[in-house]
């Protein structure tokens, strides 16, 4: 075999040691910077959704934290109604009474409601922005499409979950 052969040696470490300084050089000048460029971009990207997430989770806290204010005012204002209500009422006749807590307790239900209303439209709320998050994280960091059906439902049975 002609590769065994002694007196060729020199020969074959020549041109080895020549095409190995040329991959060398070939790699370290021309494929290796790309692929750096192409590794940096995607870090780029990564930074940027991870950023973008982190901005619309401090969002829907701080629209949760609005929301739990408002409920907490509207039940203050409905303990003070009411205390307002039980004070003016034991001052005024039996027949007047009657009439306040008639009145008090449609003025509650419909506190009530409306509180219900704000809730739910806050949950929808931050469904909706648990929605486009779950679709711009999964795109972006992992490279998954998940059919909106099946990310609504998920996301619909965690809030679910939650609200029990």
């Amino acid at each position: 075999m002609p590769q065994l052969d002694v007196s060729g040696f020199p020969s074959q470490i020549f041109w080895l040691v020549i095409t190995f300084v040329f991959l060398w050089w070939l790699m370290a000048k021309v494929a290796l910077p790309k692929v750096g460029l192409v590794l940096e971009e995607r870090q780029k990207k990564i930074n940027d959704s991870l950023d973008m997430a982190e901005d619309l989770r401090i969002e829907a806290r701080s629209e949760l934290d609005a929301y739990e204010i408002a409920i907490s005012v509207a039940h203050d204002e409905a303990r003070k109604v009411i205390n307002d209500a039980n004070q003016e009422g034991t001052q005024a006749s039996a027949n007047q009474l009657t009439e306040m807590r008639i009145s008090l307790t449609n003025q509650i239900a419909e506190v009530e409601t409306e509180i219900e209303s704000v809730k739910e439209k806050a949950l929808e709320d931050i469904g909706q922005s648990a929605r486009e998050v779950a679709i711009s994280t999964l795109d972006k960091l992992v490279g998954i499409k998940i059919p909106a059906k099946t990310l609504n439902a998920a996301i619909d049975n965690a809030m679910t979950k939650g609200r029990k």
